[in-house]
């Protein structure tokens, strides 16, 4: 697994800039009723992605990953096709948030929207 610590200031706001809001471990594990290491667990084993924010230190994770009641089920599995397409976890959250006009919209909000087939066949073309 690639993972994305150690990312330059400008890399993180260039994702920033297109994440918008962000929520540390421990708010998530508040928000999901659990341990914040589990939270950890989350993030190791790909059901969450997190970057360490250069400014302060900090693992955040992007809050359109959560629902109102837990994590976005169809998350998991698109980051694994991610991953197995050869993407970092700094990439993979670029395109998962980056408009993309033939959707229209970003990646993110039509797995949101319940589109994961459409999703994850365009994250395995990335591949060729």
């Amino acid at each position: 697994m690639k993972k994305t610590s150690g990312i330059s200031t400008e890399e993180f706001d260039r994702l920033d800039a297109v994440v918008q809001e962000w929520l540390p471990l421990p708010d998530i594990a508040e928000r999901l009723g659990l341990v914040v290491t589990r939270v950890h667990g989350l993030v190791d084993d790909g059901t969450l992605l997190a970057v360490r924010n250069p400014h302060d230190n900090v693992r955040r994770v992007p809050a359109a990953f959560l629902l109102e009641d837990g994590v976005l089920d169809s998350l998991k599995g698109t980051v694994a096709v991610l991953r197995d397409a050869g993407f970092t976890d700094l990439e993979a959250l670029t395109w998962l948030f980056t408009e993309d006009e033939s959707l229209p919209g970003r990646p993110i909000d039509a797995l949101r929207n319940g589109r994961k087939t459409e999703i994850r066949r365009r994250a395995q073309a990335l591949a060729w």
